[in-house]
């Protein structure tokens, strides 16, 4: 298998996570304001697992292309990482119908951490391959880059728990904007 068809599958499985999570999106039933902000939560929670999935897609877009051949122990890192990805429609739903209740954030949490996880197993994988310095250095950057952002999921985790889901959300959210802008050493191909 090429790393094409790595790519084109890993896209196709995002483009439906991306498609569902739209898809949960629930129409007011009356014309107005008031009833469009009743539905805050939903769309909040879909604009932070929007950008959470395209960070991933983007990042994953370019780590690929650092791939030197594929093995089974890449595939199945790709889809422990796709896996994690796709409960993402499913924990941003809960949450949204929860109005953000500590519960559902907190294992919105989880599935950003265990995705972090897979991502960064994937990346350490790929990593191992590199024989150019440029990649090297660069999967080196993102290695702390990912384990900075477990630690980050990690600290999020208890504050959702006990009721802090705005912080939570925050440094959830910063995470992902600190991934939104790929290394230049792997974005360069």
């Amino acid at each position: 298998m090429g790393k094409g068809r790595l790519e084109a599958f890993s896209d196709g499985v995002i483009a439906i996570i991306i498609t569902i999570m739209v898809l949960e999106l629930k129409v007011p039933h009356e014309p107005t304001v008031a009833a469009l902000s009743e539905h805050w939560p939903t769309f909040l929670g879909y604009l932070a697992s929007f950008a959470f999935v395209g960070v991933y897609w983007s990042n994953h877009h370019h780590l690929v292309h650092t791939v030197r051949h594929i093995e089974p122990r890449i595939m199945w890192l790709n889809l422990h990482l796709l896996f994690w990805m796709s409960l993402i429609p499913f924990v941003t739903a809960w949450m949204g119908a929860s109005r953000l209740a500590p519960i559902p954030t907190f294992f919105y949490g989880v599935v950003m951490l265990l995705a972090g996880v897979a991502y960064l197993f994937l990346q350490l994988a790929i990593a191992a391959q590199q024989t150019e310095e440029r990649h090297r250095q660069a999967h080196r950057r993102q290695q702390w880059k990912g384990y900075v952002a477990v630690a980050g999921y990690s600290t999020g985790l208890p504050l959702a728990w006990t009721g802090h889901v705005y912080l939570a959300l925050a440094l959830f959210v910063a995470i992902a904007f600190a991934w939104a802008v790929p290394d230049r050493g792997l974005a360069s191909d």
